[in-house]
């Protein structure tokens, strides 16, 4: 009888293990979101919080872009000025909003593709590499399309 409740309890136990890993895979891929709604999307874009999105990037995070065939970089700090002298001018842009298509994430490695829309017209598809870090996720890392 004994040996009958031990293998149902490892049976039990066998079954409910990969129920915990998705799980968490979900609380991190909510903590990416969030993270990519305050720091980039609603800080960076849209001109708020640039304090988020200043604790939100990777200080050596960089924009890649491919212009005319040829590949260009942008430092988050010179990206965060920009935002910073066009909120100064008091310039304020039509919203932009998201819509996250994917999240994977692999232990302390993630890639986050999501649409951009303005005024209901989709703008861009971006793709976010984010590390997380002892103090949580950052965004290294970022490639786009530009939508015509």
């Amino acid at each position: 009888m004994s040996k009958r409740i031990l293998a149902v309890t490892a049976l039990i136990a066998l079954l409910a293990a990969p129920m915990v890993v998705p799980a968490q895979e979900a609380s991190e891929e909510d903590a990416i979101k969030a993270l990519v709604q305050a720091a980039y999307v609603d800080g960076l874009q849209n001109l708020g919080d640039l304090e988020k999105t200043r604790a939100g990037f990777h200080p050596d995070f960089v924009l890649l872009g491919l212009r005319d065939g040829a590949l260009t970089k942008l430092p988050i700090a010179e990206w965060i000025a920009s935002a910073e002298n066009r909120k100064a001018q008091g310039q304020k842009p039509p919203l932009i909003t998201c819509k996250f298509l994917s999240v994977d994430v692999t232990g302390t490695a993630a890639v986050a593709k999501f649409e951009l829309y303005r005024e209901g017209k989709q703008i861009f598809t971006d793709y976010l590499s984010l590390y997380k870090f002892p103090d949580g996720w950052k965004i290294v890392g970022k490639i786009y399309f530009r939508h015509s």
